[in-house]
């Protein structure tokens, strides 16, 4: 199944409360329930203003219908292609 890197740009992220934070993870996971298990959140990355998510989904546009009935932006889908780290220059 392919991974998407989602890039959700939200000003003043880095800054939002672990209530906050809890309040979206929760409605994330209220959507994708609804959406079944075809699609799933692996985890996400909270930077200064923009929220990275990883998913595995079969296409972009489930990933594009949990952001748009969760209210969330989606600003940049990209499929992950491939995987390396520090064990590819081995």
């Amino acid at each position: 199944m392919p991974k998407y890197v989602i890039e959700r740009e939200l000003p003043g992220a880095g800054q939002l409360t672990a209530d906050t934070l809890q309040a979206i993870s929760q409605k994330s996971c209220g959507v994708l329930k609804g959406l079944g298990p075809q699609i799933q959140w692996v985890q996400s990355y909270v930077t200064d203003n923009k929220i990275y998510c990883i998913y595995i989904a079969p296409n972009a546009e489930i990933v594009l219908e949990h952001a748009k009935q969760g209210g969330f932006p989606a600003n940049s889908v990209a499929e992950v292609r491939t995987i390396i780290d520090p064990t590819t220059a081995e």
